[in-house]
């Protein structure tokens, strides 16, 4: 793998801004690297490597240039959950290109699906894909009306981009270079073996397992959403840190023309902002390892550790979220002009933390639930 090329991410920030999707240049980049393949099966090139490995490749990334770090979370969870569908599927995706990128959307409740010989037909139209201007595939979900029971009804479905019908609707206040856009289709066939259930992806049996039985596909994929995204929150308000402390120490105030530095409110803030960010990254890398343990071990985790494990991912990014707005209210007036990276920067991570994994009462209450034996809703 070569290195994270994190120069040419940061200084390809205002295309990917202008362009409103990454730049064909990076994902160049990204699939020569092999970064979005580390969580891709060894069988097909890829490392297979455990899942601290997504902390150690998006915090960079995101503290060079957000919209890259953000499509590249997708890129390598949605390999992840590939390695889940039957080898026909993986066989069809990495057969001929390795390095595809996958883009996509789990929202079952926005997506209509019938079984019919051979496969399904598929119907439903679903934001926030963010990446699929650039990818090659795209995993799409849908309730199944006629499944056979509660468990097959929510179902996933593997279809070419080229198959997908994209809205250019993407204008938002933050990550433009994402391009987040809608996607539809309409009574599209997807082949049996281009389909899985919620449960292939809940951990323990799945229909891929044959082929890949390593402990980086134990655990439930969902599980681990939320330590994936708060890793990109957290390289954004790193590179906020940066910008703030590069702009910061040899600044002076308009009013009193003191160096900025020098105040000490400045300071503890500034102090206050990093601790959060390292209090942040120590926790979703202690929950990575232990959910690395677990997998190794050929232990289960239960409602408690599932849902403590998507609380704390929520809690992590609250910290990086609160010494993000540390900084941009330490760097004052500046901040606010369109050409200043710590604005820019903080309305990266307003939308970031907007996404359901990073909602702290969602997922706080749903660890409640499970410590007070109540049912995971």
């Amino acid at each position: 793998m070569r290195c994270l090329r994190e120069p040419e991410f940061r200084a390809r920030v205002p295309e990917a801004v202008a362009l409103r999707r990454l730049p064909n240049a990076t994902c160049e980049d990204i699939r020569a690297s092999g970064l979005a393949r580390i969580f891709q099966p060894m069988r097909y090139g890829g490392s297979e490597a455990p899942l601290e490995a997504m902390i150690d490749i998006l915090i960079p990334v995101g503290s060079a240039c957000s919209a890259t770090a953000w499509c590249l979370a997708q890129f390598l969870i949605h390999n992840h959950m590939i390695a889940r569908w039957p080898t026909a599927a993986q066989d069809a995706i990495w057969g001929d290109q390795p390095d595809a990128l996958v883009s996509g959307i789990l929202i079952p409740l926005l997506g209509k699906a019938k079984r019919v010989d051979g496969g399904a037909r598929l119907t439903g139209r679903w934001p926030f894909v963010s990446g699929i201007a650039v990818a090659d595939w795209c995993i799409l979900s849908g309730m199944m009306e006629n499944a056979t029971d509660a468990a097959t009804i929510e179902s996933y479905f593997l279809v070419p981009t080229s198959q997908v019908s994209i809205f250019d609707n993407w204008y938002s206040i933050g990550l433009q270079g994402t391009g987040s856009n809608d996607v539809e289709v309409t009574d599209s066939f997807i082949p049996a073996h281009m389909i899985i259930t919620a449960k292939d992806l809940s951990g323990g049996d799945f229909a891929g397992r044959s082929a890949n039985p390593g402990p980086l596909f134990r655990p439930p994929v969902y599980m681990t959403f939320g330590i994936l995204l708060t890793s990109t929150v957290i390289g954004m308000a790193n590179a906020m840190v940066a910008e703030y402390l590069a702009q910061s120490r040899k600044a002076f105030t308009v009013m009193s023309g003191q160096e900025i530095r020098s105040f000490q409110t400045q300071q503890i803030k500034l102090g206050e902002a990093t601790a959060a960010l390292n209090a942040a990254q120590v926790l979703i890398r202690a929950d990575a390892r232990e959910i690395q343990t677990l997998a190794t071990t050929y232990q289960s985790p239960d409602s408690v550790k599932r849902s403590k494990y998507r609380s704390n991912a929520a809690h992590a990014s609250a910290l990086a979220y609160w010494a993000a707005q540390r900084i941009f209210d330490l760097a004052g007036a500046r901040a606010i002009y369109t050409n200043n990276e710590i604005g820019r920067i903080f309305l990266d991570i307003i939308v970031a933390t907007r996404h359901v994994t990073q909602n702290v009462d969602i997922n706080t209450a749903e660890h409640g639930r499970a410590l007070l034996d109540m049912p995971l809703t």
